[in-house]
């Protein structure tokens, strides 16, 4: 007898759930331990679930890697594509890493993997995160020639430094200095990092 609709869909929905679970507990392991320690039987067993289990999910390390920074880099896109139309240039910017740092801070992976050549490698070899990466750097490069066209950008910073400087501020360490000194709280380490990568230290 077939199986009725409702039955799949249950069935469906509670894949989806156990799938989000992996990833949001792969992204844990990728913030707190780096992707060179983090290993299946960790995921799994950070999820509850038997290494079997997981592997219906996803094959390999790499690509439930792959799979949380293609996550991050489609909720980043989002959260630019969500901001209010009248917002200038360089404001959508400055919004941006406001959000990519509080995601940190929430617990989340950088978005670029510059601890670990393994987990380079992993993802450079995987067409879904350089597809996502490629539309992403795309989006924020049309807003950077937005802020060029509004005289927002120092003249002299050539469009690929100020793309790979957003991306790199989303890893700095200093974020991860102030929040172990205790003397800020989150909003004030973000808004620290946000004015010194846009207007710089000197006064």
């Amino acid at each position: 007898m077939p199986e009725s609709p409702p039955r799949k869909r249950l069935r469906q929905s509670q894949f989806e759930q156990r799938e989000a679970a992996i990833l949001d507990a792969t992204n844990r392991l990728l913030a707190g331990r780096g992707y060179d320690a983090m290993s299946m039987d960790d995921i799994a067993a950070e999820v509850g679930i038997a290494k079997g289990s997981l592997y219906k999910h996803f094959e390999s390390k790499e690509a439930l890697a792959a799979a949380v920074m293609v996550r991050l880099l489609t909720q980043t896109e989002a959260a630019l594509s969500g901001l209010p139309q009248q917002t200038s240039a360089i404001d959508q910017l400055k919004a941006l890493l406001r959000w990519t740092l509080h995601q940190r801070l929430a617990g989340g992976v950088p978005h670029l993997p510059s601890t670990s050549p393994a987990l380079q490698q992993a993802l450079f070899a995987s067409r879904s995160y350089m597809d996502q990466l490629t539309r992403l750097s795309d989006q924020i490069g049309a807003v950077i020639l937005q802020a060029r066209a509004h005289g927002s950008l120092h003249a002299h910073l050539r469009d690929e430094f100020v793309l790979y400087t957003l991306y790199a501020r989303t890893c700095d360490p200093t974020l991860d200095f102030l929040k172990a000194g205790g003397s800020m709280d989150d909003e004030a380490i973000v808004e620290q990092i946000v004015a010194g990568c846009f207007h710089g230290l000197a006064a």
